[in-house]
């Protein structure tokens, strides 16, 4: 009797490659952002990023609203630093149409943008310290955005979705209470800033889980148009304020961070030694405010004259009714132009086609996080799931930057 034993079947080895679904719901995406990642044990070998969970839309907006209603708009887009994207838009409107500021303006300007950079670079820092497991330092810096915010808000009223430029000026003068509460934090600011490096930068914790992170060499920040404080821990020496200088930042002393790192904590290092240079700005600025109106001439017909012209002189209840009811208000040319700032997180430029009306008959955004958030697959591979929120948090996107 013969018996048949069957042949031992060959061991394959499995791949054992596991798909993670890193948000859009989760405590260190900050925001609504999903990253969809091939993991290997702990190992990150694949990082897939998806967008478009918030529907903004805010480019097609900007073809139906005209110049000033759409800064609206500009303050969801980076609801970090809105001052700054307000700026931005209305800037890249004012040189369509060919529109020369006031100096008080652009001082003011000026000052808005630079306490929004530390605003951001501030949340950037801090909650990048939270998700690596430094608390103190992030309640440090939250609290000096509540100030900042408290100081918006004297300003124009709002907090978060300030509104606040217009084509050819501002909502409103700089108030003697703003002044005041500006120089009060300029005053006050460095004491609680040395707290929040010292808490940092030689944090054992916080160190190691940074250094080394998430490196983009300078080739690759260069091939892949990458800009602002990531670009600057890589080695570019890029800034739009010194090398495409706008408003009156030529009137200012201040230096360009940059260094040769590369990595996640040298991208905290830059945003918060960026934070010193602002500080000098604004205080330059507001020491040097000068007088003056705010607002371009009336008799251009890109803003609306005072109430007190309005009520009191028949040539303001004129331009009001033009500008407002009727075709002889605010008109840009029938052309195309391109123009940007050096917003927190890098390069935020407006493409602008005119076709003769108070609307752009096309509005195209470059913000920096939808270009940074392409870094993230190369930056990833072969690191932890445990690096996945510091590379995240130095890389600073905002999720309301990246839908179209």
């Amino acid at each position: 009797m013969s018996v048949v034993v069957d042949a031992p079947q060959k061991v394959v080895n499995q791949d054992y490659r596991w798909t993670l679904n890193f948000g859009p719901q989760h405590p260190a995406t900050h925001t609504t952002l999903r990253l969809v990642l091939q993991i290997e044990g702990e190992t990150v070998v694949g990082a897939i990023p998806d967008i478009g969970y918030l529907h903004s839309g805010f480019e097609k907006i900007g073809e139906h609203l005209n110049y000033n209603q759409y800064v609206a708009v500009t303050d969801r887009m980076n609801y970090i630093s809105p001052l700054a994207n307000n700026v931005a838009w209305h800037q890249a409107v004012e040189s369509l149409i060919g529109l020369q500021l006031p100096k008080r303006c652009q001082y003011i300007r000026v000052i808005l943008a630079e306490l929004a950079r530390v605003s951001d670079h501030l949340l950037s820092c801090g909650a990048m310290a939270l998700d690596t497991g430094a608390f103190t330092a992030f309640l440090y810096a939250f609290n000096q955005r509540e100030v900042l915010y408290g100081i918006f808000e004297t300003l124009c009223g709002a907090r978060f979705t300030t509104s606040y430029s217009r084509v050819g000026g501002l909502m409103y003068d700089a108030t003697p209470e703003f002044i005041r509460q500006v120089k009060q934090f300029v005053k006050d600011f460095p004491k609680v800033y040395s707290e929040i490096t010292r808490l940092l930068n030689r944090n054992r914790i916080f160190v190691e889980r940074t250094k080394g992170i998430g490196i983009l060499t300078k080739e690759q920040a260069i091939n892949r148009s990458v800009t602002g404080p990531i670009a600057r821990a890589s080695g570019v020496t890029r800034d739009l304020r010194k090398d495409q200088p706008y408003l009156a930042y030529p009137d200012f002393d201040f230096k360009v961070i940059c260094s040769n790192g590369g990595d996640c904590f040298h991208r905290y290092l830059v945003r918060m030694l960026e934070i010193e240079e602002s500080m000098k700005i604004v205080e330059q600025a507001i020491n040097n405010l000068p007088e003056g109106p705010v607002n371009v001439d009336p008799e251009e017909r890109a803003i609306l004259p005072s109430k007190d012209k309005v009520y009191n002189t028949i040539e303001g209840l004129i331009t009001h009714f033009e500008v407002v009811m009727t075709n002889r208000g605010l008109q840009a040319p029938k052309a195309e132009h391109y123009d940007a700032i050096e917003a927190p997180n890098g390069e935020l430029g407006f493409y602008i086609v005119g076709d003769g009306s108070d609307k752009a008959y096309r509005a195209r955004c470059r913000p920096p996080s939808y270009i940074h958030f392409a870094l993230f697959p190369d930056m990833m591979k072969g690191h932890t799931i445990s690096d996945v929120v510091a590379v995240l948090g130095s890389l600073n996107i905002i999720a309301a930057e990246l839908d179209r």
